[in-house]
């Protein structure tokens, strides 16, 4: 990789640039998997998967019978959540050594909402270049058919598995605007809906499960209305929730020139004082001189 002067706290006295294709490289290639449907595996993920020397997997069963699949038979390294401090060293050496290698997940994007990020920074460290490749993403699959606002949005993954914590979380996203999206266990789905309807209210979400498979359903409605639904529903749940929605003004002009009538006689003119209101209240500014005018009148 080129080093050049940096001031970034994240990646301390030099930033790195990667040339991901300057010439023949140990590199670490991260390679989504089919989320459902094995016709999804791209052209690409499977051409890095052939010419990869290792592949780390999170379940080498799961991840053995995938490559079975499409013919190919490498060595397999576990490398999940719970053995980081072990296979990531082993991992190392094999780059180091000047060996390929691919990361996968047991279905999806390696690194989101899967382990994968130390490996990554430690790679980025050691001059290794880190290649991405494009394929699956079951949260983009939920945004997009969900009917939600795409424009903006947020990808929070899992909330925690106990109550709790997962209402104190929900507390902090419950004035975030835009589209949130969520992950969450079939059997953990009831409960984090009704925490969901507890703190954010009785908003629209589309609940996505089974994307890409034969039972592939979405149910786009109130979560109060979706909430009773949950103990039948099996798979993988996506939840897209509303962003939340804008604050009325509830502010009444009679109010409004109550509080121009406080700026008027700290100094401001009828105009100034009309205007900093107008603004702070987010109204019509002449709709609010004139009240004021022709109740001074």
């Amino acid at each position: 990789m080129e080093k050049t002067k940096d001031t970034s706290e994240t990646t301390g006295t030099i930033t790195k640039r990667q040339k991901s294709f300057s010439g023949p490289q140990a590199s670490l290639y991260l390679v989504p998997t089919p989320i459902g449907n094995l016709s999804e595996m791209s052209r690409r993920a499977l051409e890095i998967l052939g010419q990869a020397d290792i592949i780390a997997c999170e379940d080498t069963r799961n991840s053995g019978r995938l490559l079975q699949h499409f013919g190919i038979s490498k060595p397999l390294i576990s490398h999940h959540e719970h053995n980081q401090e072990t296979s990531i060293p082993k991992i190392m050496t094999f780059l180091e050594e000047g060996k390929s290698v691919a990361v996968i997940s047991d279905a999806g994007y390696p690194l989101v909402s899967d382990p994968g990020q130390r490996l990554v920074r430690s790679c980025i460290s050691a001059g290794i270049p880190v290649i991405p490749v494009s394929g699956p993403n079951a949260a983009l699959d939920a945004l997009v058919a969900s009917g939600m606002d795409t424009r903006h949005y947020l990808f929070y993954g899992f909330l925690d598995a106990k109550s709790s914590r997962r209402t104190r979380q929900l507390e902090t996203l419950k004035s975030f605007p835009y589209t949130i999206i969520f992950y969450e266990a079939p059997h953990r789905i009831e409960a984090m809906l009704s925490d969901l309807y507890s703190v954010f209210g009785n908003r629209n979400i589309c609940l996505a499960r089974e994307l890409t498979k034969l039972h592939e359903e979405l149910i786009r409605g109130p979560v109060k209305d979706i909430i009773p639904l949950c103990a039948q529903l099996k798979g993988e749940m996506v939840v897209v929730c509303q962003g939340a929605p804008e604050e009325e003004n509830t502010v009444t002009l009679e109010e409004a020139a109550e509080m121009a009538g406080q700026l008027k006689a700290e100094g401001l003119s009828t105009k100034q004082a009309v205007a900093q209101t107008a603004k702070q209240l987010g109204i019509s500014k002449n709709e609010l001189y004139r009240f004021v005018v022709n109740k001074e009148r």
